[in-house]
């Protein structure tokens, strides 16, 4: 068998203030990556402004674009330049007041490869994203690129097994999620290690679950709450890329921007299966109540 050996990029960014200014920061952190001989580099969630969902308000609307737009244009661009895989996170106004959370791929190539839209809304204090983002409709479908089969997901997905496993009984041959999590200021630092570890923790697991490698691109920084009724949040950063039995090739740290490289080999899912054969042993004739909210 054929050893090949994936050398990935996670471009963990704060926000820069504009659009522009952070497009101008992905442009460099692609071209850093490009030259470090990286061919797949995966965005942080929503990555062209401030994770907005902080408040309600329905000027933010006006930060949406449709795609393809002028982000998907000058991604791809740099995408097809340097011969990259890329995975984007945007805002998408698909229809006049229909809105998701969008990633987007690009295969080398100035084309979009495919997209997948956030499955799974949160609605909580600092996180009103079901204000914004309609429920994805393009399921749990991966994205075949130059580099292998892609498992996007984004964020809030990443805490639900059954995404990552739909993704990988589709093939996928790699799990992805763009991400915006991050503190409370207000918690006690107890409250904030068990969050991020959870973060950590349950990723890991889908990891070690599918035997698939994982790769998870956090933003990084304070943002304050536009509304001033909150203490905003600090991204906890942490990006890291995990093997198919959960094992870390590489982690970046919690408080500043990054570009973290990893080289993944592509050939030992094949030999975790083999070992740990959980797809084999799967009861399917037993699952049905996964398809009900509780059992009462």
């Amino acid at each position: 068998m054929t050893r090949k050996i994936l050398k990935a990029a996670l471009l963990q960014e704060t926000d820069r203030g504009s659009r522009d200014a952070n497009l101008d920061a992905i442009e460099a952190g692609l071209r850093e990556a490009a030259k470090a001989g990286a061919e797949l580099v995966l965005l942080q969630e929503l990555h062209n402004g401030p994770y907005f969902c902080q408040h309600e308000s329905v000027d933010l609307f006006d930060l949406a674009e449709r795609i393809p737009g002028p982000s998907t244009a000058r991604i791809g661009q740099l995408a097809e330049e340097l011969k990259l895989v890329v995975v984007a996170s945007l805002f998408e106004q698909r229809a006049t007041g229909l809105y998701h959370n969008t990633a987007v791929v690009f295969d080398r190539s100035a084309a979009i490869a495919g997209k997948y839209r956030k499955m799974h809304i949160p609605d909580d204090p600092a996180f009103y994203e079901k204000f914004y983002f309609t429920p994805g409709d393009l399921g749990f479908e991966p994205i075949q690129t130059s580099v292998g089969r892609l498992g996007v997901l984004v964020c809030w997905d990443q805490w639900y097994p059954e995404a990552a496993r739909l993704m990988a009984l589709a093939g996928a041959e790699l799990l992805l999620y763009p991400t915006a999590i991050g503190w409370d200021p207000n918690d006690a630092q107890a409250e904030q290690d068990r969050q991020r570890e959870a973060w950590i923790t349950v990723q890991r697991g889908h990891a070690v679950a599918n035997g698939l490698p994982l790769l998870a691109c956090n933003r990084t920084g304070h943002e304050p709450d536009p509304s001033g009724t909150g203490a905003g949040i600090r991204f906890w950063g942490s990006s890291f890329v995990a093997g198919p039995q959960g094992e870390f090739l590489a982690r970046a740290g919690t408080d500043a921007r990054e570009l973290l490289l990893a080289e993944i080999d592509m050939q030992r899912s094949e030999h975790v299966r083999r070992i740990w054969p959980f797809l084999r042993d799967r009861r399917i004739d037993a699952y049905g109540d996964l398809l009900k909210r509780f059992r009462d």
